[in-house]
């Protein structure tokens, strides 16, 4: 008999017809009732084993654990929680589980931190189950989003050779001897004889190749794993996550922005209309969460309540300088409780500043432009007071900034000044200096990190716990 999903079964209107469910036990009660789950939904399906239907023998082998397949009746249940349940006929083992050292065991309850030493398990708990189904709905939603706009989806390469950022935390891909590479006459490493011929790396960034894209489909959007060599011990990075990174031909600054707003208030729209079980579940997690913070760390939000402020909130469009006039004379900064304070036109702005914007001054989301050159990557367009780029940030409740974008210098005298000015590598960088003398047009893109967003759906509080196996220092686990 095939197999019916238990989020279908949970909805089917029981006529004592026979099913089949396969899954993984979760608990196994007086040797009659037995809770499955297969992924499909949060709620589990109970099984209802007839006493002594079964031989003592298999019945020590349902183990919480265990992969299960169960053929039965479906039929109204009688218990609480449950509109259906299943009457067992037949019952397979399909994968046996050693109960004492299985480590999800409902009386342990592991931790978070636990939990990423199994990352090869810790999918089948309720919270990385609900994550991992709003985090393909997500991916689901940002190709349906750019589909319905007639954009064209573009791969861009993993193996780069140039920086698109500039920064050069970059991880280096060779196949060269490392203990012992050949070497130039000068004593240099001899990138002639690796695999590509040159040196190459992960790419950090799709947005180059894009942009060729975009000078002839006009709209294209990228959405794939990109890679950052950082240090960086936070709760906010990753070396390796996936990024959405559309680039617009005839698109300004104010087009970038508008589109960035419609973008971020649809994925929010789809998961609250098709992730509400697993939103649900999150936001009691994350309520139960704050109950454990002292009083002033607690946020002033639920999850649900900041979904619903995106979707329900213009995005405020605020230049950077008259942010800056804001955070000089805020009372956090008159009273030194930021961390970083503002004292001079030019500061890069940190996370504690994005959210006293978002969530204090304006309460609502805010996107921040006309940023100083200074800080700026070199391929933003230069404006015309000589100090700014066509830059802006998307910044988000709880998060600060979720997305990153400008328009594009599109001039070519310009983009090979900033160059030179930064002493970026001409060789490498030819090509896309080359696209302004062929038909150049005014143009815009932005970056969404995918996990940035995964963070604000589900109001998980770390980034290595929306990824299934995240890469940071010092860990490559599985």
């Amino acid at each position: 008999m095939k197999r019916i999903k238990i989020k279908e079964l949970l909805t089917t209107v029981p006529t004592a017809q026979a099913v089949t469910v396969q899954g993984w036990v979760r608990t196994f009660r007086n040797n009659q009732f037995i809770s499955i789950n297969d992924g499909s939904t949060l709620q589990n399906l109970q099984a209802v084993v007839e006493l002594n239907s079964l031989d003592d023998t298999l019945l020590k082998r349902i183990t919480t654990g265990a992969c299960v397949s169960v053929t039965g009746t479906l039929v109204a249940s009688l218990g609480k929680g449950q509109a259906v349940e299943v009457k067992v006929t037949t019952l397979e083992i399909l994968g046996e589980c050693d109960a004492e050292q299985y480590p999800l065991q409902l009386k342990n309850r592991p931790s978070l931190e636990y939990l990423r030493e199994i990352a090869h398990l810790r999918i089948r708990t309720n919270t990385f189950g609900a994550v991992m189904r709003i985090r393909h709905a997500m991916a689901f939603a940002v190709h349906q989003f750019f589909n319905d706009r007639g954009f064209y989806y573009v791969h861009t390469p993993v193996i780069t050779g140039s920086d698109a950022e500039g920064a050069g935390a970059m991880f280096r891909v060779t196949t060269l001897d490392a203990a012992n590479p050949p070497r130039t006459e000068e004593g240099k490493v001899n990138y002639q004889e690796d695999f590509f011929g040159r040196e190459t790396n992960l790419t950090v960034s799709g947005q180059l190749e894009g942009e060729t894209y975009a000078l002839a489909l006009s709209e294209i959007y990228t959405f794939g794993p990109t890679f950052r060599a950082e240090n960086s011990n936070t709760t906010r990075h990753l070396a390796e996550f996936w990024m959405i990174e559309p680039e617009m031909a005839f698109y300004d600054l104010p087009d970038n922005m508008q589109l960035a707003t419609e973008l971020l208030q649809y994925l929010v729209r789809y998961a609250l209309a098709h992730c509400r079980e697993d939103l649900e579940f999150l936001h009691k997690r994350a309520h139960d969460e704050e109950a454990t913070k002292p009083q002033e760390q607690r946020s002033e939000w639920g999850l649900l309540e900041r979904l619903t402020f995106v979707t329900e909130n213009d995005f405020v469009r605020l230049s950077y300088t008259e942010a800056i006039d804001i955070l000089k004379n805020s009372n956090p900064n008159k009273k030194k409780k930021f961390q970083y304070l503002i004292e001079d036109w030019g500061t890069d702005l940190q996370s504690e500043h994005e959210r006293y914007l978002v969530e204090k001054h304006f309460k609502k989301p805010v996107i921040l432009y006309n940023y100083p050159a200074a800080i700026k990557s070199f391929y933003m367009r230069q404006n015309e007071d000589g100090k700014t780029v066509a830059a802006m940030d998307v910044l988000f409740p709880g998060i600060g900034e979720i997305i990153g974008g400008s328009q594009r210098e599109e001039r070519h005298d310009r983009l090979l000044r900033r160059v030179e000015e930064l002493n970026m590598p001409l060789k490498d960088l030819w090509w896309y200096l080359e696209l302004r003398k062929f038909g150049s047009a005014p143009h815009s893109g932005f970056g969404l990190g995918f996990e940035r967003l995964m963070l604000f759906v589900t109001g998980m509080t770390n980034i290595r716990d929306v990824i299934p196996y995240p890469r940071f220092p010092g860990n490559a686990a599985f």
